[in-house]
């Protein structure tokens, strides 16, 4: 069957309110599915594993629950997903303890298209350690980030390559399988960030070739949790531990305190409302993750390619372009972006105003644009609401 947005928005109560959310990039609107499986969480008896009474079993299922539903959505195992509270601690976490073994004349590959989430923590630990950092590139015109550079920014040296699958401000997708097969000729650790790409399209741990993947829930419209997932599981018995456990092992090796069991109950009820966003498909939640996933890429490459006509159409500027891309989108105008936020808000729109000051949007010159106006589609974004963001665009010209 086909992806039918109808169906899809009738589950998520939220954009029933009259406006239209072009605010994704923030993370998208809540399924009542979620909302339902954290309110009969949090109104059980609370309690955490290890205990021989039901309030603990049904914390450890919780918890047990939310580690298959998140190996499931990337085709991972769940004895390699570490929880936690949002990728960007959860990377802070892994940089401290794959840094903690690096030597002077180490160095570690960032890139100019990721967010700060996936470049931050590799530069404190490399400076910690006097290891040096190199950047990968974007192709300025396109946005997007050329696979040749790897093979000279990566040498017997190089410890980490840290990238995303997706850009959260420009779309733009990155080929990470051919960066994987560079990074695996010299036993570099491949560290790929899935918060934006996981929301949008199919995905295979196996197939990208990462060594371990970054998620965020809300990026869906799942809970403020995030998880890495290994590839491979017993890498993680083999990194220094941050558990206060002496004992931990495996994903505990990572993880500090309880966790929020509500939130985990609504993290793989988010994990199954991807499943099924169609609706026609049976099986098994990974195989219906991938028949969804599918169809909603194909309604959003659409969507987008019209979206991004119209625009040009009224002279707006997108920033980037690749054949290949997710539902991202940053403009410029010849209004500043703050004038421009405004103005959508007062016809119902929602959207944010990015001052272009950091990471890829300073790399486009955004800032001295006015700053870019960042546009995020979602599950439930419909034709009309593309529309209606022209329209009101096309009022400032």
């Amino acid at each position: 069957m086909a992806f039918d947005v109808a169906r899809v928005r009738g589950l998520i109560p939220a954009v029933g309110d009259g406006w239209v959310h072009m605010d994704a990039t923030a993370g998208m609107q809540v399924p009542d599915q979620v909302v339902a499986a954290m309110a009969a969480a949090g109104r059980a008896p609370q309690s955490v594993p290890g205990g021989v009474f039901p309030a603990s079993g049904m914390a450890s299922e919780l918890e047990y629950e939310a580690r298959s539903a998140v190996a499931d959505l990337v085709g991972g195992d769940p004895r390699g997903v570490v929880l936690g509270p949002n990728r960007a601690v959860l990377l802070e976490r892994l940089a401290e303890a794959v840094g903690s073994t690096w030597i002077l004349g180490d160095e570690v590959v960032v890139t100019r298209l990721d967010d700060m989430a996936n470049v931050t923590p590799w530069v404190r630990a490399a400076q910690r350690r006097g290891a040096a950092v190199q950047r990968a590139e974007i192709d300025l015109e396109s946005g997007e980030l050329p696979v040749w550079q790897f093979d000279e920014l990566l040498d017997a040296t190089t410890r980490v390559v840290a990238l995303t699958a997706a850009s959260g401000e420009l779309g733009t997708c990155v080929d990470v399988a051919a960066v994987a097969e560079r990074a695996q000729t010299i036993g570099a650790l491949l560290v790929v960030d899935l918060a934006t790409a996981a929301a949008f399209a199919p995905l295979d741990l196996d197939t990208l070739g990462a060594d371990v993947v970054a998620l965020d829930a809300a990026a869906w419209g799942g809970p403020q949790v995030g998880a890495l997932v290994f590839r491979v599981p017993a890498l993680l018995d083999r990194l220094p531990s941050c558990s206060l456990d002496p004992a931990a092992r495996g994903p505990q090796r990572l993880e500090l305190g309880a966790h929020p069991y509500p939130a985990l109950a609504g993290l793989t009820a988010s994990i199954e409302h991807l499943a099924g966003l169609d609706d026609g498909i049976a099986g098994t939640r990974r195989g219906r993750l991938l028949g969804s996933m599918a169809a909603l890429e194909a309604y959003h490459t659409g969507l987008l390619d019209e979206l991004v006509a119209d625009l040009l159409d009224i002279d707006v500027t997108v920033l980037g372009w690749s054949e290949r891309r997710v539902p991202r989108l940053s403009l410029t105008l010849q209004a500043k972006a703050p004038d421009v936020v405004e103005h959508l808000a007062e016809r119902g729109i929602c959207a944010f105003a990015d001052p272009g000051n950091q990471g890829v949007l300073a790399s486009l010159g955004a800032a001295e644009a006015g700053g870019a106006v960042r546009i995020g589609l979602a599950h439930y974004t419909t034709r009309a609401e593309t529309g209606a963001l022209v329209s009101a665009l096309s009022e400032l010209h």
